[in-house]
């Protein structure tokens, strides 16, 4: 047989985050901090707020969103490598006591992806020669999980933080300016939902347009229900 040519040669590649590391928690502390605040200004505008009110109740969103988003990030994903640190650890265990039904294990691991017998338990043979290759082995196929790609708690925090900060500022950004129009600060929430998801759609399948057209329609309907609630309170109230 002979050698495989350049056209064969194995090339470098890379693939997004998919581990839920700084991608999953950017992307919902962005559309979180935008659904969030759209929704907010529009129940305090249609409960009749004066604008000074709407800029400070969502000022104090913003700031207690990013802390609440980036502490639920933190919290979350260092529970999930701690929960699979333990299960590396019950995984090494079963190595231990049990090496030769690990082994049979990684033997029908291999044979349902299609490796031949034979192959299966020659292969199976050499990879549990070292423990730590045959851990990660067992570990992947049982768990899904890899644990030499652990996402970070800090990195998933701090992105989670100051996304959902950029993403709660877009409809206050009016305010800011001096236009105290609640029409114009929905205006500008409904166009970062739109840009948000466009962006996000980058690294999905999902054509630009369908995920942009599908944030913004969740986000109308957060900040719908918001303004019917404030204004009926409003009314009540007044």
């Amino acid at each position: 047989m002979s050698a495989p040519g350049p056209a064969a040669e194995a090339h470098e590649h890379s693939h997004a985050d998919v581990s839920g590391g700084w991608l999953r928690a950017a992307t919902f502390g962005a559309m979180d901090g935008l659904v969030t605040n759209t929704a907010l200004v529009a129940g305090v505008g249609g409960g009749g707020a004066a604008p000074r009110a709407i800029v400070l109740a969502g000022v104090a969103s913003l700031v207690a969103g990013a802390i609440s988003m980036a502490l639920g990030e933190y919290t979350s994903v260092k529970t999930q490598n701690e929960q699979l640190d333990l299960e590396v650890e019950k995984e090494r265990l079963e190595l231990t006591r049990n090496p030769a039904g690990e082994l049979a294990e990684l033997v029908d691991m291999l044979r349902s992806r299609g490796v031949e017998d034979a192959l299966a338990r020659e292969v199976a043979a050499q990879l549990s020669r070292d423990p730590e290759t045959a851990l990660r082995l067992h570990v992947v196929a049982e768990l899904g999980l890899n644990p030499d790609d652990k996402p970070s708690p800090t990195v998933a925090a701090v992105s989670s933080f100051f996304t959902f900060a950029v993403g709660a500022v877009v409809p206050l950004v009016p305010y800011f300016f001096g236009v105290s129009l609640l029409g114009v600060a929905l205006l500008c929430g409904g166009i970062g939902l739109f840009v948000a998801g466009a962006v996000s759609s980058r690294f999905t399948p999902r054509p630009w347009w369908f995920a942009g057209l599908r944030q913004l329609l969740f986000g109308a309907a957060a900040a719908g229900v918001t303004y019917l609630v404030g204004a009926a309170i409003g009314v009540a109230v007044t």
